[in-house]
């Protein structure tokens, strides 16, 4: 039997953490004191810090606050902290438990119905959705918000650094999404009055010693994925949040294509095919294989990957994600996700189909 090296394909839940950054936190650790102690060694750790913050903001082009926290869950719970907020049904579950009970509902191709927003209250909309990889039209979401006179929390957890930050009042971002460490994140915001202290560091919003290192990492990373022409391709696509094709760069838009028409061409179902989405994320059935099976098959075979997020997917329970776009628990139950990173190639692709097929074809027999 032929001996494959394994294949990592869930980036989506976390991705490794670039050469750049890891250099870059090593040499943070040198600067072990606390940047909220008054003496020198704290004073030179807070400059660094500070440092860090600046060029986190700059990389993401964002001339407002950026308050840093744990990662983007802690983040979330601090922007919607007793705000009650009204979210998309197809919202990451940290979204879900911290806002209120109102949900905006989306059509089949899990678009978020913008039209429904008419109150002034504070909607949280997500850029891009964990499980399917679909852009929602956060555009027309944003300027229906200004419209009502609400404000917009948006989770870029998943498309920060892959598509510019869209025109929101609060913002959650992650590191570990994007090659730079876990443990890190932030909110963004323009305006702190839409925040509830609560005391401690970061302007009296989160409480814990900060993580030097890990802002540092985060920088870094950020940096080494945003530069001048990629961002200025970015924002031109962002220009018209519909449309029917993938988002992405070339390679992940030429793997991605080359996975669906194999997918397609074995029997397979892509989860919302016709929708905008990002290339990196993808949702696929296998008809009549449960995605919990799958996930056993394909991780003897040497290759890594999802059912729905990695935060939930623990329970293998029915997406939530899938139910709101109309799918019932049978078909939903056969979703897996397949989600690519830099290190990402044509091989692996191909590896992946040929195990796709061989199991399909398993089962068909059985």
């Amino acid at each position: 039997m032929a001996h494959h090296p394994r294949i990592y394909l869930d980036h989506a839940a976390t991705t490794p953490v670039i050469p750049a950054a890891r250099e870059a936190m090593s040499e943070a650790m040198a600067r072990w004191a606390n940047p909220s102690s008054p003496h020198s060694e704290g004073r030179a750790a807070r400059a660094a810090l500070e440092d860090a913050r600046a060029r986190i903001a700059a990389a993401l082009g964002w001339d407002g606050e950026v308050i840093l926290t744990s990662g983007a869950s802690e983040a979330i719970a601090i922007g919607l902290r007793g705000s009650e907020a009204i979210t998309s049904a197809v919202e990451h579950e940290a979204v879900l438990a911290a806002a209120g009970a109102a949900r905006l509902p989306v059509n089949s191709d899990g678009y978020v119905d913008f039209d429904s927003i008419s109150k002034a209250e504070r909607y949280a909309v997500q850029s891009v959705n964990s499980e399917t990889g679909i852009i929602q039209p956060i555009i027309e979401v944003a300027a229906a918000v200004r419209n009502a006179g609400g404000t917009l929390f948006a989770d870029c957890s998943q498309s920060a650094g892959k598509l510019p930050l869209p025109d929101a009042d609060l913002i959650a971002v992650s590191a570990h999404k994007l090659g730079g460490p876990p443990g890190i994140g932030a909110l963004l915001t323009r305006n702190l009055g839409l925040l509830s202290p609560t005391g401690g560091q970061e302007q009296g919003y989160r409480r814990g010693t900060e993580n030097l290192p890990g802002a540092i990492g985060f920088a870094v990373a950020l940096e080494s994925h945003i530069v001048p022409e990629k961002a200025e391709k970015l924002r031109g696509e962002m220009q018209s949040s519909r449309g029917s094709r993938l988002r992405g760069n070339d390679t992940m838009v030429e793997l991605r294509t080359l996975l669906e028409t194999q997918i397609n061409a074995a029997g397979g179902e892509i989860v919302a095919a016709q929708s905008n989405r990002l290339a990196t994320i993808g949702g696929y059935r296998m008809p009549g294989v449960a995605a919990s099976s799958q996930l056993i098959n394909f991780d003897m075979a040497g290759i890594a990957i999802s059912a729905g997020s990695a935060c939930s997917s623990g329970t293998l329970k029915t997406s939530h994600v899938l139910g709101a776009m109309g799918w019932t628990d049978k078909p939903a139950s056969e979703v897996i996700r397949v989600s690519f990173g830099s290190q990402t190639t044509k091989a692996e692709i191909e590896r992946f189909v040929e195990v796709w097929q061989s199991i399909s074809s398993r089962a068909k027999v059985a």
